[in-house]
């Protein structure tokens, strides 16, 4: 099966996810809202900073590079980060134990295979359509000649609860509010919050079937969330996480 959370909705304002997340709006970061969220583009995500300590938005590229790799092809296959490897991946060890992120989202997009040459696109969001946090990872590579940066950030994801299974058998991990102190929190690096990797409770998750558009990146308007038929043809998403 093809890895899951490959496209997802950050809808939200700026100044609803500031307040949400607890970060001061920071004007001089430029982003907006998008409906389809594609691996490899940049997007806001929450750290902590490490010169004050606190809350900040900052973008970053969808698809983790870690510090040691040779060049940024590594980037395609870790948009997604196992919860169940998570600690021990080399990609991923080490961001795992000092380099977590909050990843702001309002859905997410999974496509259930109906037949060898149709699937149907599905929205998954929360009940009570509130934004929410894929729990993230974080790191900072440099170019090994110019001696650039670039960060990146990578999705952890878990088996699928009951909403998400019959699209897919994996979801992402979506940290309860009460957990986001915590998850970002420096902690003692040597026992980094696994028990925070869990399926979200099925009952606070609804999904919906979307039109076929949302399978082209190029697409991205609020109709993509908009109820929508059955598809009829094939669309490959393009998912390209390692799930």
């Amino acid at each position: 099966m093809k890895g899951v959370c490959g496209r997802y909705v950050r809808k939200s304002t700026r100044r609803e996810i500031a307040a949400w997340f607890g970060v001061e709006d920071d004007e001089a970061v430029a982003w907006g809202p998008s409906y389809n969220v594609a691996p490899q583009s940049f997007q806001p995500v929450v750290r902590l900073s490490r010169h004050t300590g606190m809350r900040e938005i900052v973008l970053m590229r969808w698809g983790l590079i870690p510090y040691w790799s040779k060049d940024t092809k590594i980037g395609y296959s870790t948009i997604n980060a196992k919860a169940e490897t998570v600690a021990t991946a080399p990609a991923f060890r080490e961001a795992f134990r000092r380099r977590r992120c909050l990843v702001p989202a309002d859905a997410f997009y999974e496509w259930q295979k109906l037949d060898a040459k149709h699937k149907q696109p599905f929205a998954i969001a929360l009940s009570n359509r509130e934004p929410y946090a894929f729990a993230g990872l974080w790191d900072r590579w440099k170019h090994p000649s110019t001696r650039e940066s670039l960060e990146s950030f990578s999705i952890i994801t878990i088996d699928a609860n009951q909403v998400v299974a019959p699209l897919h058998n994996r979801m992402p991990v979506i940290l309860e509010r009460k957990h986001y102190e915590r998850w970002l929190g420096a902690g003692d690096p040597a026992q980094p919050p696994l028990d925070l990797l869990r399926p979200f409770p099925a009952e606070q998750m609804i999904a919906w079937k979307v039109e076929r558009a949302v399978g082209n990146v190029r697409n991205d308007t609020a109709q993509l969330l908009e109820p929508g038929a059955p598809t009829e043809d094939c669309d490959d998403p393009e998912l390209f996480s390692l799930c």
